[in-house]
Parts: structure tokens; C-alpha cells; sequence
């Protein structure tokens, strides 16, 4: 028969578990969809200005 802390140790660990995978899929949607068009437009930006340059 498993303990009330044995229990409670499970329900926490998994509790952790799911915010921390929260936290990584959140991390990759905001890399995807906010910093890396930002970095993509910034490229080409300033691919732009070196080309003018030239």
C-alpha cells in the first residue's frame, strides 16, 4: 500500500513535469512565431542596406 508521501511525491513530480514541458512548448512558439521573424526580417534588412551599399 503506497504512503500519503509516496502519493504526494508523485502528484508533485508530475506537477513539475507538466509545467516544465509547458514552459519548453511555450519557449518554442515564442522562438517561432516572435524572434525569429524579427531575426528574419532584420536579415533581410540588412542584407538590404549592403547591397545598396555596393
Amino acid at each position: 500500500m503506497p504512503t500519503t508521501a509516496g502519493i504526494a511525491y508523485i502528484v508533485a513530480m508530475t506537477l513539475l513535469f507538466a509545467l516544465w514541458i509547458y514552459g519548453a512548448v511555450s519557449l518554442y512558439f515564442d522562438v517561432r512565431h516572435r524572434f525569429l521573424p524579427q531575426f528574419i526580417s532584420w536579415l533581410r534588412e540588412r542584407r538590404s542596406e549592403r547591397r545598396q551599399l555596393v
